[in-house]
Formats: structure tokens, C-alpha cells, sequence
């Protein structure tokens, strides 16, 4: 997402929008999920589920957790749309990252609604609940920008998903792969990964 933020999409936003331009929207971006991440803090489980089995307390902090995704998702949704639009092949980079970084949000959903109730199906549920914030940022994007989307606004939109995608990949990602003794593994798999979005940008274009 680093790789591909910086490289592909802020690269092409500067080609047409121009470098103030599409360099403003990219750090308006890092502002926008920034102010985000602040108002609604983006917890995991370690943060809130206290090993006492079934009570109240676990039930809601389960339920937060679940909102407070659910609000993270839609500009993940709108940033997928977003690179769609421009590029197919880029959009469904995007995709992929984050439906792999959605796959422990979910473990953070639904594990303490579950140690709560007892319920399988209620952690489904919540956890289904949050991820589909998602699609329905993805229809807001396409309700919203469709009829203004010239080749300016649509770079400028994309400048700001680029900012959204390093944000996330810095004070989500990256934290979370480093935990433990793991940190240089964890650096290597960036690496990796850069090397082979790389590749891949290189055989497809």
C-alpha cells in the first residue's frame, strides 16, 4: 500500500493535477483519516476484552469496536472506488491490501462480542456488520463523485487516497506487524511486498 501510494497513485495525481495541487490533497488525506483515527479511536482486542467470560462490559466494548471500524471502512471503500475508476488493475491492488488488513479487524470484532454472548452467529454478525461499511464507501464515492468527476478531481481524489493508504499502512499496519520480536521479519515483508507490486507494475503496464 506504501509502495503503491507513493509510487503509482501520487505520481499519477501530480502528472495531471499538478505538484502543489495533488501533494495538498495527499497530506489533506493523512489530515482527514488522521481526525478520524483521533475522534474514534481505532481499538483492538488486547485494548478492551477482559477475561471474565460473559458480561456487559465485553458486550460493549465489542459493540465499539464494531462501530468504530465500520466508520474506518467507509474511506477504505471510497479509496478502492476511487483507484477503480482510474485504473482497474490499481484498484484491485488496493483491494486486496485491505481486505488482508480487514482480516484481523474482524478477529477484533468478533472475538469479544463472542466471549460476551456465547453467540458464533452474533460475532459473525457484528463483524459483518463493520466490514460492509466498505462497500456502502464505495456507493457513497460513486453517488457523490460520479457527476464531478473530471480528470482534475479525479486525480485530486486520488492524492487523498494515497494519504488515507500511508496513514493506515504507518499507524496501523506497520505497528501491529512489528509487535513482538518479529520487527526485522516484519521489515523484510515490506520490502517484499514493494518488490513485488514492483514487478507487477512493471509486467502490466
Amino acid at each position: 500500500m506504501i509502495y503503491v501510494s507513493l509510487v503509482e497513485i501520487l505520481t499519477n495525481a501530480i502528472a495531471t493535477a499538478g505538484f502543489l495541487r495533488a501533494n495538498a490533497f495527499f497530506f489533506g488525506g493523512i489530515i482527514l483519516i488522521m481526525f478520524l483515527d483521533f475522534l474514534i479511536p481505532h481499538n483492538y482486542i488486547e485494548e478492551h476484552i477482559e477475561k471474565r467470560g460473559f458480561d456487559k462490559k465485553t458486550m460493549r466494548a465489542g459493540v465499539l469496536i464494531a462501530i468504530g471500524l465500520a466508520i474506518h471502512n467507509v474511506p477504505e471503500g471510497l479509496a478502492v472506488f476511487v483507484s477503480s475508476v482510474a485504473n482497474i488493475r490499481l484498484g484491485l491492488s488496493l483491494a486486496v491490501a485491505i481486505a488482508l488488513h480487514n482480516i484481523p479487524e474482524g478477529v477484533a470484532v468478533a472475538m469479544p462480542i463472542f466471549y460476551a454472548t456465547g453467540s458464533r452467529k452474533k460475532a459473525f454478525w457484528f463483524s459483518f456488520l463493520s466490514g460492509i461499511a466498505e462497500p456502502v464507501g464505495a456507493v457513497i464515492g460513486m453517488l457523490a463523485l460520479v457527476p464531478f468527476l473530471t480528470p482534475i478531481v479525479l486525480s485530486c481524489c486520488l492524492a487523498a487516497v494515497a494519504g488515507i493508504m500511508v496513514f493506515i499502512s504507518f499507524d496501523e499496519l506497520l505497528p501491529l506487524s512489528c509487535e513482538g520480536k518479529g520487527s526485522h521479519i516484519a521489515i523484510l515483508g515490506v520490502m517484499a511486498g514493494m518488490l513485488i507490486i514492483a514487478s507487477s507494475l512493471h509486467l502490466f503496464q
